[in-house]
């Protein structure tokens, strides 16, 4: 993941100041444990400042609103009471070339700031800090003492101090090439390298751009460069120096990351390369797909963990069951035996392991074991015991093999929605991945130690759409709760509900105007769909039922995207030709 860097962070407080001072503070959120956003507004504008002081997402920009679910967080509630209504009337920061910026909070502007909010960006160490106006730390987002640092102990109670300052070259524009290649060049190695290790405010984003700017390589050999070639990095040095002392930046989507610098003839270098108009737009995107990803690949796998684990032991469970059932189905076998025995009693003998008697209807020889212990009434009272136990336990083994199926259906059910959210995409994977993952929570099947599930009954529930050949608007269920959602509460008397015949996957709906009647092109599409939504997904063909939604049933009682349903017609699904149609975003 790429950070931000000081070059970000200065085009960054470059735009705030241009666009946001002074604000009014009116509200302040926690997101989540590193994350806090503070609403501000100003005469023209109101907006979401966002202070993250993640590990690996630490930022500083304008993001989203924040969702409508409570806060918690008692360092948010801190700041709220201390922050609440004043003004934010600067940004400046602590020092040269240090990514830390000091937000200036004071009752109006023009008058002495109150408060400062330090928003250190710092890797693994990134925080964010509130101190009083003699500087004196109040609250902190992550707190250290001094058993963890004696350098920079970070407590309420104490002076604020600055972080420890690098010791690196710091870059200048006064600095002539002769110093700045000798600087370089004095241990020959990799240009990147190189570079990073001798001078402040550089990072691996920025000195790629820069090198490839220059049409050089980041690990090309300092001692194998040209005057040349030392002469264009020297150029492209000087562009970025200028760039931040005029706080003129052009920031724009690069391949996988982003930029805020645009170096001579770049559009020519990387046709790649996407402007913007502004910066934090970029940074809330790129850092909430990369967070979003992080999220959802660690709750796809949690999840099927969580899945599989339980599959395989429902699958025991049946396995164990069937075993017994197919014993109960000797019960009149050991019955026979019994009769057999007791009606030739007199050809038993003491001793006897087993005994050969004729059948009663065939003839033929029946071999019967035998308790040598026992007498031949009394092993015939065991083998009548052993009829009846087995007949009672088919009696109790039933219902408990139904409920096993029922529960493997409903986990397979869920294991088909999984399998689809493939990879992140979009912001509603991860939503449906979370919908997942709660309504295993309330089933039981998941644990939740920190009380996050909540019972939301209208989410905000984006399901899946395309477009029939004629026109009509095909909603396809991402999970159990959207399913259950589309069918027993979207869906209308005139439009058409399809499922795969006997097949876990979504539901879908074809949704039909009134008086309207869908052509076979229109079902043949949506059926292809409903194929690829399920688990026949790799399958040349799938028999898929279509019927109306006042066909379709849920029993009482039964799970999340369970249901039954009557009067349905088949048709073949083709999962390939489904996995072609185009869908529509948003």
């Amino acid at each position: 993941m790429q950070p931000v860097d000081f070059t970000t962070l200065t085009a960054a407080c470059a735009e705030l100041r241009t666009d946001w001072l002074p604000a009014r503070l009116e509200q302040v959120y926690q997101r989540d444990r590193y994350t806090i956003a503070l609403a501000l507004r100003t005469l023209d504008q109101r907006g979401w400042l966002t202070l993250s002081w993640h590990p690996q997402a630490a930022r500083l920009c304008i993001g989203d609103p924040p969702p409508r679910t409570p806060d918690t967080f008692t360092f948010s509630q801190q700041l709220r009471h201390q922050l609440n209504g004043l003004a934010l009337v600067a940004i400046v920061p602590i020092a040269p070339w240090e990514r830390v910026v000091d937000l200036q909070f004071a009752q109006r502007p023009g008058e002495a700031a109150l408060w400062h909010l330090y928003m250190e960006i710092m890797g693994n160490y990134s925080n964010v800090i509130l101190a009083n106006q003699d500087n004196q730390i109040v609250t902190a987002a992550y707190q250290v003492s001094s058993q963890q640092s004696s350098l920079r102990p970070i407590q309420t109670g104490q002076p604020y101090e600055m972080p420890p300052i690098l010791t690196n070259a710091v870059p200048s524009l006064e600095e002539p090439q002769s110093r700045w290649q000798e600087r370089l060049s004095l241990i020959p190695g990799p240009l990147k390298r190189n570079l990073l290790k001798n001078y402040r405010g550089l990072s691996s984003a920025l000195v790629n751009s820069m090198v490839q700017a220059a049409g050089l390589g980041p690990d090309q050999l300092t001692e194998s460069l040209k005057a040349e070639d030392w002469q264009r990095l020297f150029q492209r040095w000087h562009e970025w120096l200028h760039a931040l002392e005029r706080e003129q930046f052009q920031p724009g989507w690069l391949g996988q990351g982003y930029t805020v610098m645009s170096w001579s003839d770049w559009q020519t270098q990387r046709p790649d390369w996407k402007p913007e108009k502004s910066i934090h737009p970029i940074l809330n995107r790129y850092y909430t797909d990369q967070l979003n990803r992080q999220e959802f690949g660690q709750l796809r796998h949690q999840i099927t963990q969580k899945l599989s684990h339980h599959l395989k032991k429902l699958a025991a469970k049946a396995a164990d069951f069937q075993s017994r059932l197919q014993q109960s189905d000797r019960a009149d076998q050991y019955r026979e035996q019994a009769d057999l025995l007791m009606a030739y009693l007199h050809e038993w003998q003491p001793g006897m392991t087993e005994i050969m008697l004729a059948d009663f209807v065939t003839g033929d020889p029946i071999r019967i074991p035998l308790e040598p212990e026992k007498n031949a009434v009394q092993n015939a009272q065991a083998l009548y015991k052993r009829h009846q136990k087995l007949k009672r336990s088919r009696a109790a083994i039933e219902p408990l093999l139904a409920e096993v199926q029922a529960e493997r259906d409903y986990l397979e059910q869920v294991d088909v929605a999984i399998a689809q959210l493939d990879e992140y995409r979009t912001p509603a994977d991860l939503a449906s991945l979370i919908e997942i993952r709660d309504e295993l929570i309330q089933q039981g099947y998941l644990e939740d130690p920190d009380q996050r599930y909540r019972n939301n009954s209208n989410p905000e529930t984006q399901y899946l759409r395309y477009r029939s050949p004629s026109g009509y608007e095909v909603l396809i269920g991402r999970n159990n709760r959207q399913n259950d959602l589309l069918t027993f509460r979207l869906a209308s008397d005139y439009d058409l509900w399809f499922h795969t015949q006997e097949i876990p996957g979504s539901h879908v709906l074809l949704r039909l105007e009134p008086g309207a009647a869908a052509e076979e092109v229109d079902l043949q599409f949506t059926a292809d769909l409903a194929a690829y939504y399920s688990r026949a997904r790799q399958s040349d063909q799938a028999p898929v039922i279509y019927t109306e939604p006042k066909q379709v049933f849920k029993p009482k009682g039964a799970k999340p995207g369970m249901a039954i349903y009557k009067q349905e017609r088949v048709i073949w699904g083709e999962p390939q030709r489904g996995k072609s149609y185009e869908l529509i975003e948003g």
